[in-house]
């Protein structure tokens, strides 16, 4: 699946690129074909008119009234000079006649005014076209010579023409006509379009990998988170799976043996056992629903929690005093330590607000019940458990920093990345124990440390962990005073 989807955005990163370069290339293509159009056009104007003023025009009459021109006189110079940038001329009379050409065969083209340029195509022919003396001549970018007398006109032979009128007042003298092969139009344009192709090639060939590659980056969180729901979904299906059966068994039991004591007697102590076992293990099955509902919505973003004015100090001692009987069946001593600052005591007043922040009663309860039941069920009988509150500066701002301490077995350092990570348990074995059992199993669901960082997430806190194996571990949460927006 994931393949098919890279693979699809692969060849969407590359048609898309193919489309943007071939509209460039087409641009820059028109772009270079006008401009040598124009280059064209504006050489022949430039022969139309150096060679307009050196014509020799002369009266037929006395008078003054009539002229013509010297055909010989005119032309005389210039039949050796066009051969410099493969230009032909040719003179017609007012009728249009041919009367002079540098062309060995008459191209046999209709005479029409045109100073802008125009494109005329010629077939037909056993002649030759070239210039006189059949010059060798080069090209602008030919790679080697070209004699214009090789080139035939029993095969299409595109030209570029301009054509202007001769004219003495109202008389009309004749008709130049100047010539140049179009070859020097499609030549460069047919470099380019190669090179362009060559170019286009190579690019899309470029992005192709490219767009390989960045899809691949671009699948990776989608193939992470898809990898977590995976792992999400079975962690829950085994979390939900355990107490249902277990409630099964037990409502299976209960029904199996009231039927053989129907007709001697009911045990109503063992009943009532076995109602408490359900009981338990329906409280741990709501649990376990309550805390994924809280994750989900958290990663939802449906969650709005109302902030207030809370006495971290007052919270705290709350909890701790919830926890204590926990901490007496392990005979674990449970302590709070308000560590005042010196400001405290330069100014009484501050005293009530000290440890006052903005936040959610309810989450921080469960963060600070979450993070001293994981210390209490951890430590070993007789051992200690720390909590610590104090006040801290942080980037020129208050803040309100909790450490949870013991000395229990700890948390090897390879486990503590991945200790947030939901239904991620340091045991391997993921027991939960059987119905006998199952108010002295001390394992977890595994969502408690998600549930925490969730919390601390809101309150835009932080959270660090240090534990060293055998000696204990220290959970330090930061929380800053006012929640910035």
């Amino acid at each position: 699946m994931f393949q098919a989807t890279r693979r699809r955005l692969a060849i969407w990163y590359t048609a898309v690129t193919a489309l943007l370069l071939l509209l460039f290339a087409s641009g820059v293509y028109l772009y270079v074909r006008n401009t040598l159009i124009e280059r064209i056009d504006d050489t022949l104007n430039h022969v139309v008119e150096v060679v307009e003023p050196s014509l020799v025009i002369e009266a037929v009459n006395s008078k003054g009234t009539q002229f013509w021109v010297n055909v010989e006189a005119s032309f005389r110079d210039n039949a050796d000079t066009r051969d410099d940038d493969r230009i032909d001329l040719e003179w017609f009379s007012p009728t249009g006649e041919l009367l002079w050409s540098t062309l060995s065969e008459p191209l046999n083209i209709p005479i029409h005014p045109n100073r802008m340029g125009e494109t005329v195509r010629v077939v037909g022919g056993d002649g030759k076209m070239g210039g006189q003396g059949d010059k060798e001549t080069r090209g602008q970018g030919d790679k080697g010579t070209r004699r214009q007398g090789d080139v035939s006109l029993n095969s299409p032979i595109l030209l570029r023409q301009v054509t202007e009128r001769i004219e003495v007042g109202r008389q009309v003298l004749g008709y130049l006509r100047v010539s140049h092969p179009w070859f020097e139009v499609t030549k460069p344009s047919r470099q380019l379009i190669f090179d362009l192709a060559l170019g286009i090639s190579l690019m899309l060939v470029s992005v192709g990998a490219s767009g390989w590659f960045l899809s691949g980056k671009a699948m990776q969180p989608v193939r992470e988170s898809y990898q977590h729901l995976k792992q999400f979904t079975a962690d829950a299906s085994h979390e939900l799976r355990s107490p249902i059966a277990l409630i099964q068994t037990n409502v299976q039991v209960a029904l199996d043996e009231l039927e053989v004591t129907q007709t001697q007697g009911v045990n109503v102590e063992h009943y009532q056992q076995q109602l408490k076992v359900v009981e338990k293990l329906t409280q741990r099955l709501g649990k376990l629903v309550n805390d994924l509902l809280f994750l989900a919505r958290q990663d939802s973003g449906i969650s709005a929690y109302k902030f207030s004015c809370c006495p971290l100090d007052a919270l705290l001692m709350e909890v701790v005093e919830e926890q204590q009987l926990f901490a007496a069946e392990k005979n674990i001593t449970l302590s709070l330590n308000l560590i005042d600052s010196p400001e405290i005591e330069a100014n009484p007043q501050l005293l009530d607000d000290w440890f006052t922040l903005m936040g959610n009663w309810e989450q921080l309860v469960r963060l600070f019940t979450n993070l001293i039941g994981n210390a209490l069920r951890y430590s070993q009988e007789n051992g200690r458990v720390e909590v610590e509150l104090l006040g801290v500066e942080i980037v020129n701002a208050r803040a309100l920093r909790v450490k949870v301490s013991d000395n229990g077995i700890g948390i090897p350092s390879e486990a503590i990345p991945r200790l947030f990570d939901r239904f991620y348990r340091v045991d391997p074995a993921r027991s939960h124990g059987t119905a006998n059992n199952f108010t002295k199993n001390t394992v977890g669901s595994g969502l408690g440390l998600a549930i925490c960082q969730a919390i601390i997430e809101n309150h835009h806190g932080q959270v660090q962990i240090e534990s060293t194996v055998g000696k204990g571990t220290t959970v330090t949460v930061t929380l800053p005073i006012i929640l910035e927006s």
